[in-house]
């Protein structure tokens, strides 16, 4: 049985990502707001934000918080592609033949992870042309890829709901506004110390702030700290929970 279901994700996974591949532009667009407000960071506000520091020493600052919304925009194209499934009639055939159910769900989410991968390339190409620069070595590269993959899938998961039950396109793909500027509100720019006290607390107690912390003391080979737990209590309840409310409401939409 567990072979059947790999078996057909690893179909649908090809059929899903036939279609990313036609249309690459998806994701050159995915990473492209990401890049520009790098640029924009880096060359036009780094001077002041980074106190005199050099460009490639920003880059490493901001890359993290830019790369968590790389990941953000892309997957508002698994909701969209997820509500173009549903709206066709595809999922409709998909349930008179003898495939795995959680197959098509699954193809949708690993179209995505690769998806992302690819966005997350370019970013990372554009900021070692910047100056980027890291020591680390490979079991932090390994560490920082996990970190990055697991993000993927929890926020993927979260795109499937909206992706089943949006009403329209531009409400399947909506909900990801709030998830790209959350880095804002968060250490990914500045250290959350300058901002005033609410806005101080939000951004320490939100997702992206330890997530981002942990990457970036990956990529500088500081000592570890608590942020890595957090980040991953974070990371691995937001994936349990959209899993288990997209899984509800797919058995819903099928039966």
């Amino acid at each position: 049985m567990s072979m059947h279901i790999i078996g057909d994700t690893a179909v649908l996974t090809g059929r899903s990502l036939k279609h990313v591949t036609r249309s690459m532009d998806t994701i050159i667009t995915t990473a492209i707001v990401p890049i520009a407000m790098m640029l924009l960071f880096v060359y036009v506000f780094g001077g002041a934000i980074s106190h005199g520091a050099s460009s490639g020493t920003y880059v490493g600052y901001l890359l993290p918080g830019i790369l968590l919304m790389t990941i953000a925009s892309g997957i508002s194209y698994t909701a969209f592609r997820l509500f173009t499934d549903m709206t066709t009639g595809i999922f409709g055939r998909f349930q008179s033949m003898p495939i795995a159910r959680s197959g098509v769900l699954w193809s949708h989410v690993l179209t995505s992870l690769v998806a992302n991968i690819i966005s997350v390339a370019v970013v990372f190409a554009v900021a070692f042309i910047m100056g980027f620069r890291t020591g680390a070595g490979v079991w932090a590269w390994l560490a920082v890829a996990g970190i990055l993959i697991l993000f993927t899938l929890a926020l993927t998961w979260v795109a499937v709901i909206p992706g089943l039950t949006a009403k329209s396109i531009s409400g399947a793909s909506a909900f990801s506004y709030p998830l790209i500027f959350l880095p804002f509100i968060s250490s990914a720019f500045v250290p959350t110390s300058t901002m005033p006290a609410p806005v101080r607390w939000f951004a320490d107690n939100q997702p992206v702030t330890p997530i981002v912390n942990t990457v970036r003391d990956l990529f500088a080979q500081q000592p570890g700290n608590s942020d890595i737990w957090i980040a991953l209590a974070w990371m691995v309840g937001i994936l349990v929970v959209a899993f288990a409310f997209a899984m509800v409401i797919y058995r819903r939409k099928i039966t």
